[in-house]
């Protein structure tokens, strides 16, 4: 089941790919030339639930949110180069506004966030994180939506046979390191070997960015990654990717609050601010804008990890 899911591309991929290739993966400025984000009126300042924000972040006046921004739709970087956009920064916008707080955006990468939250460097973890008991015991989720996951190829490549993570036995399977994909590439061996079959050769690389670039350039067969990001991956890649095999191991993605210290009641007001913006319609706003109505949830909960 996805732990989540996951430099600039250009520069990424120039070192693995010719000219040609590079400009037909640009996948980070692929979204809307208009627009880098979904729009709605100012939300005010919701009173009742920005008095559960701690004092600490209500004194700054600012929400200072992580994010590993590889991960188009849900967050890469912008065509100017430096902006964070997507899903998850266009919910935290939302839910910034209802807490009265000045949003905060950091690029970092995925495997580092939730040490940094463990350090108060960071208030929140907005990342498309999977919703996991082990994560569990570090951090609580305030669950916003779910995803899957699924595999990506080069066109004409037609590596997957069969179902499930069987599939991937005898391959070289690119992701990205700390994702639950990874941990679910490394134990697909002990099915492979119950299946008399091959083992998998797993790559791991510090951004999804680098593991595109890898199934690319054919130093990997498959890429892994959530469901709603490989379906991004491959509408961005000009013909260059295609999806392969089912969508399986649906899970709840949460928004990271670290446990007890000076932040501990701030899972509280993320949660509310989600289940207001949820009610009064900039949710759908967000989802719809970046084509993930199938994530949505009805409504925002704490810690609903299934695996």
């Amino acid at each position: 089941m996805p732990l989540t899911f996951r430099s600039t591309l250009r520069s990424a991929l120039a070192l693995a790919l010719p000219l040609g290739a590079v400009a037909a993966l640009s996948f980070n400025t692929a979204a809307s030339a208009s627009s880098d984000g979904a729009s709605w009126p100012t939300i005010a300042k919701q009173a009742s639930i920005a008095a559960e924000v701690p004092s600490a972040i209500t004194s700054s006046g600012n929400l200072t949110v992580a994010s590993d921004a590889t991960y188009a739709p849900m967050e890469y970087i912008a065509s100017d180069g430096s902006t964070v956009v997507g899903v998850d920064v266009d919910f935290m916008k939302a839910i910034s506004q209802v807490l009265g707080l000045k949003l905060q955006m950091s690029n970092v990468t995925f495997d580092s966030i939730i040490p940094k939250l463990q350090t108060g460097a960071y208030d929140v973890g907005a990342s498309s994180f999977t919703d996991t008991k082990s994560r569990e015991k570090v951090v609580n989720f305030v669950n916003y939506f779910q995803a899957g996951e699924s595999f990506y190829e080069a066109k004409g490549t037609k590596a997957l046979s069969g179902t499930g993570l069987t599939q991937i036995c005898g391959l070289t399977v690119a992701v990205e390191l700390g994702t639950q994909e990874q941990s679910d590439a490394q134990a697909a061996n002990t099915l492979c070997t119950k299946a008399k079959k091959a083992g998998v050769t797993v790559l791991t690389y510090n951004t999804q960015t680098l593991a595109n670039a890898a199934v690319a350039s054919g130093n990997a067969k498959i890429g892994f990654a959530d469901s709603e990001v490989t379906n991004y991956i491959v509408a961005s890649s000009k013909g260059t990717f295609v999806n392969t095999g089912k969508v399986y191991g649906t899970a709840p993605y949460g928004f990271a609050v670290v446990k007890g210290g000076a932040n501990a009641k701030l899972d509280k007001a993320i949660l509310d601010a989600t289940n207001y913006i949820i009610k009064h319609g900039q949710y759908g706003t967000i989802i719809k804008y970046w084509g993930q109505s199938a994530g949505k949830l009805s409504a925002a909960t704490l810690n609903k990890a299934i695996s």
